[in-house]
């Protein structure tokens, strides 16, 4: 029995996922500035030229491949908003996807990778700050709360500091317990 063809619309997008999944390994890698058009095409196997129709640019690139969404919160009250943001942390010292890797390493250094950061940790501080209960000040307790586990993610993921490597994920989230609970709580 021989298999069914590919429609040539099934292949672009085969090829065009290649391109992005190889485009997200070099970018995790290397960063956007030492990552080039023509690296990313032979680890995909295709021609400079197919990556730059696709995609048109090498920046372009770079933000279809650095795209993620975060989950909602759906928290209803302290306790479990502090276990699902901590839950969060875990997963992601369990490992990023290759495109958030790409954007982190690159966002110190490329005025674009910062840009689409910075939008990405604001629309996370704003998924926070509404889950928080009502208090003062909850956009910027929100924004103390996704920088420390922004962090500690840079501090495992990034720089590979043994402290935090070495340590189970459900050992730093008991660490970070009371913080991320002072942080959340309304103030007395």
């Amino acid at each position: 029995m021989s298999t069914p063809r590919q429609s040539r619309a099934d292949r672009r997008r085969a090829t065009e996922a290649r391109i992005l999944d190889s485009a997200r390994e070099l970018f995790a890698e290397k960063g956007f500035e030492r990552t080039t058009i023509r690296a990313v095409a032979a680890a995909a196997s295709v021609d400079p030229a197919l990556v730059m129709q696709y995609f048109g640019s090498k920046r372009e690139l770079f933000t279809q491949a650095v795209q993620a969404f975060p989950a909602p919160l759906t928290a209803t009250d302290t306790d479990v908003l502090v276990d699902q943001l901590l839950a969060s942390l875990g997963l992601k010292l369990g490992g990023l996807p290759e495109g958030t890797l790409a954007m982190m390493r690159s966002m110190l250094t490329d005025p674009a990778a910062a840009d689409h950061a910075r939008a990405a940790l604001g629309r996370q501080i704003e998924g926070v700050g509404a889950a928080l209960p009502a208090a003062e000040d909850p956009e910027l307790r929100a924004a103390l709360v996704v920088t420390t586990l922004l962090g500690v993610t840079i501090g495992h993921q990034l720089l590979g500091l043994a402290p935090l490597r070495e340590a189970p994920a459900d050992r730093i989230a008991a660490l970070l317990r009371p913080a991320i609970k002072a942080l959340a709580e309304p103030p007395e």
